[in-house]
């Protein structure tokens, strides 16, 4: 006896296809779901990974900022020891240029002159005293010049007054204190006579 199917085939193929379909569709929705999971777990440790590399920067910069700060304690203590230095050298060149600046006032002072004060300021010296005639004053300014130790005798004021019958004209000149060069100058010739001397 023959079997009939009395359903409606197509009712049957259409809920078939309505089940695919809404197969099809969930794992569209998981695949989509995953995807941008991943999507998100990849930008996160992008992101996460730049924070990372701006906090390192940031740190390094930390560093260089305290070593700035330390370079700059550096030089200014390098520049206050260059300066007690250079106040150092310059004491132990001036303590031999009073030696000399006091020999050649000795050596220079002329016959019928007479000094009275000496003043020191910086690198200039005022000399006043007592002279018997403007020649002598003349003659004193050119020993002063020739001396080495001191240049530019500037006369500031020469006039006759005073007591003394002997040193009528009081003065007062100025000049500068110098080093003179040919002592330096001197000294390998010093050596090399003196080397030749010993050959």
């Amino acid at each position: 006896m023959a079997r009939i199917n009395l359903l409606p085939w197509r009712a049957e193929r259409r809920k078939q296809r309505q089940k695919e379909f809404m197969t099809m569709l969930g794992l569209s929705a998981a695949a989509g779901l995953l995807i941008s999971f991943l999507i998100v777990v990849y930008y996160n440790g992008q992101i996460e990974g730049q924070q990372g590399r701006n906090q390192y920067l940031r740190d390094q910069i930390v560093l260089v900022d305290q070593q700035i700060t330390e370079i700059e304690a550096l030089d200014k203590k390098k520049a206050n020891l260059l300066a007690r230095k250079q106040v150092i050298e310059e004491l132990q060149a001036s303590r031999s240029q009073m030696v000399h600046l006091f020999d050649q006032l000795v050596r220079t002072i002329p016959e019928g002159v007479r000094l009275n004060s000496i003043k020191q300021a910086g690198q200039q010296l005022t000399l006043e005293g007592s002279a018997q005639s403007n020649a002598r004053v003349s003659s004193y300014m050119r020993n002063l010049e020739e001396s080495g130790w001191m240049a530019n005798p500037d006369l500031t004021i020469i006039e006759a007054k005073g007591d003394d019958r002997g040193l009528p004209n009081a003065f007062s000149l100025k000049v500068q204190l110098v080093t003179p060069k040919q002592d330096t100058d001197d000294m390998p010739a010093e050596s090399n006579a003196v080397a030749g001397g010993a050959q």
